[in-house]
C-alpha cells in the first residue's frame, strides 16, 4: 500500500508544477530548462528530479491537469437553456478563464504553436468530438430561427480569439491600455457584438 504524500511532498510538488507552469508559458516546452524549473520553484534539481523525472513528466502533468478543465465552458452549453444567453454565457466563461488562468492559457498556446506534439491526439478526438457536438446544437438553433443565420464552427473559433487574446497577448493588451483592467471592457464588449451577431432580424 502506497503511503499518502507528505504536507512537505505536497508543497514541493506543488512548488514545482507552479514554477512549470511559470516557465513553460514564457520560454515554451523547448525553452524551458530544468534548471529554470528548479530555480523558480526554490529547490535544488535533485530534489526536484525526486518528484519528477524529467521536463516532460512536468510539462505532461501539467497539461493533464489543464485539460481536465479547458474544455469545461463548452460542455457547460445547455441545449435546453436560451440559445443567444446560453452562447453569451459560454464567452464569458471563457473570458473569465482568460483573467484566471493566464498562465494556462500560454501554456496552451505555446504548444498549439509548437504543433500540439503532445495534445494532438486530444485535438483529434475529445476535442473534435465536442466541438462537432456543441456546433451541431449551435446550427439547430439557427435552423429553428431562435438565433440568427451563423457557421458554428467559426463562430466557436471566434469566441476562443476573443477571449484567449487578453491573456496571450496580455503584454500587447496592457500596452495598449496603458495597464487598466481591460476584462470589465471586454465582456460588455463581446456581450453587445453577440447580441448583435446572433439576434434575429425583425421581419420587414
Amino acid at each position: 500500500m502506497t503511503k499518502p504524500p507528505t504536507r512537505i511532498q505536497q508543497r514541493n510538488r506543488a512548488a514545482i508544477l507552479s514554477a512549470g507552469l511559470d516557465v513553460f508559458s514564457q520560454y515554451g516546452f523547448r525553452g524551458t530548462t530544468l534548471d529554470q524549473i528548479a530555480d523558480t520553484a526554490g529547490l535544488s534539481k535533485p530534489n526536484l528530479l525526486y518528484y519528477f523525472a524529467s521536463k516532460e513528466a512536468i510539462h505532461a502533468a501539467l497539461l493533464e491537469r489543464l485539460l481536465e478543465t479547458w474544455l469545461d465552458p463548452l460542455k457547460a452549453l445547455d441545449g435546453a437553456g436560451d440559445p443567444i444567453a446560453e452562447i453569451m454565457g459560454y464567452a464569458q466563461r471563457k473570458l473569465a478563464m482568460s483573467r484566471d488562468y493566464p498562465r494556462e492559457s500560454r501554456l496552451f498556446a505555446n504548444e498549439i504553436l509548437q504543433g500540439a506534439p503532445h495534445i494532438r491526439d486530444i485535438l483529434h478526438t475529445d476535442l473534435k468530438t465536442l466541438v462537432d457536438e456543441k456546433a451541431q446544437l449551435i446550427q439547430a438553433w439557427s435552423d429553428a430561427g431562435k438565433i440568427a443565420a451563423i457557421d458554428p464552427h467559426h463562430l466557436i473559433f471566434s469566441i476562443w480569439a476573443l477571449t484567449q487574446h487578453y491573456a496571450d497577448f496580455d503584454v500587447q493588451v496592457r500596452a495598449v491600455l496603458s495597464g487598466e483592467d481591460a476584462y470589465a471592457g471586454a465582456e460588455t464588449f463581446l456581450t453587445h457584438m453577440l447580441g448583435r451577431t446572433l439576434a434575429i432580424a425583425p421581419a420587414t
